[in-house]
């Protein structure tokens, strides 16, 4: 074996190393949050808040019911372990920095941080925003065309399934403005293209609604909107990141030139 290869694979260990050490601490930071919330509040507490929205749309005195022998006990803990996720995913999202950040250059390190903590924000801000105001809405609006004789009695395990399906989609939705930023700072794309392919966004925003969404026009739209809004959004700032980073170059040039003539 070569001096070269050598150390290549060194190097590659070394890899595999530091993935493992950050993948132990992303884990041992979830399921340290987690132990914490199953001791208190406990995951029945948290899953009662979870289905507030759900409870409040039905007929009073009427409860969720589970189907499962084994239902009632799993479905709190997975919504426990999902909560802890979320709160621990500052920390996840951080080793996942910290383990390519090595192999960025500087300017690329400076953009990365506030990009992953935006991206955080704007995330709890989509799921914050589903369970606010999305949720409370569709269900309000679905009970209202049930009939008389009918008396909704939602499964549990159904409904996390769903609440978990929105949370990802209004949560992935609210991630629009980065994904603009990342393609207009990495020259893929530039903003005025972006900008004549508006329409193109709207319909496949009412598309992708459509998919993801129950097959009510209350939650189809309740997506596609924000989703065409943060993509305006994700354009000014773009463009205003585009405009400084253009004169910060232009004034690199100058420096340079003053250098170049005063030797």
């Amino acid at each position: 074996m070569t001096q070269d290869a050598s150390q290549s694979q060194d190097t590659f260990i070394s890899h595999l190393v530091e993935l493992r050490t950050r993948l132990l601490k992303a884990v041992v930071a979830v399921m340290g949050v987690f132990i914490v919330l199953f001791i208190y509040p406990g995951p029945s507490a948290i899953y009662d808040v979870l289905a507030q929205p759900m409870l409040t749309s039905l007929p009073e005195g009427t409860r969720m019911i589970a189907t499962g022998v084994i239902t009632p006990f799993m479905v709190p803990v997975k919504v426990t372990m999902l909560a802890a996720f979320v709160i621990a995913l500052p920390v996840v999202l951080y080793q996942a920095w910290a383990f390519v950040a090595p192999g960025l250059y500087k300017h690329e390190q400076r953009l990365a941080l506030p990009l992953i903590a935006s991206s955080t924000a704007l995330f709890l801000l989509g799921m914050a925003f589903c369970y606010f105001f999305v949720f409370r809405t569709v269900f309000h609006f679905i009970a209202g065309f049930a009939p008389e004789s009918i008396t909704p009695a939602p499964d549990i395990e159904a409904y996390v399934s769903f609440v978990l399906t929105m949370f990802v989609a209004f949560g992935v939705t609210f991630e629009v403005p980065v994904a603009v930023i990342l393609l207009v700072m990495s020259g893929m794309v530039t903003v005025e293209k972006l900008r004549s392919a508006r329409g193109y966004v709207i319909v496949g925003a009412f598309i992708i609604a459509a998919v993801v969404t129950p097959p009510d026009v209350v939650s189809q739209f309740m997506l596609a909107v924000p989703l065409c809004v943060l993509y305006e959004v994700g354009l000014i700032l773009a463009s205003m990141l585009r405009k400084r980073q253009a004169e910060k170059s232009d004034e690199d040039d100058v420096a340079d030139e003053i250098t170049t003539r005063n030797d």
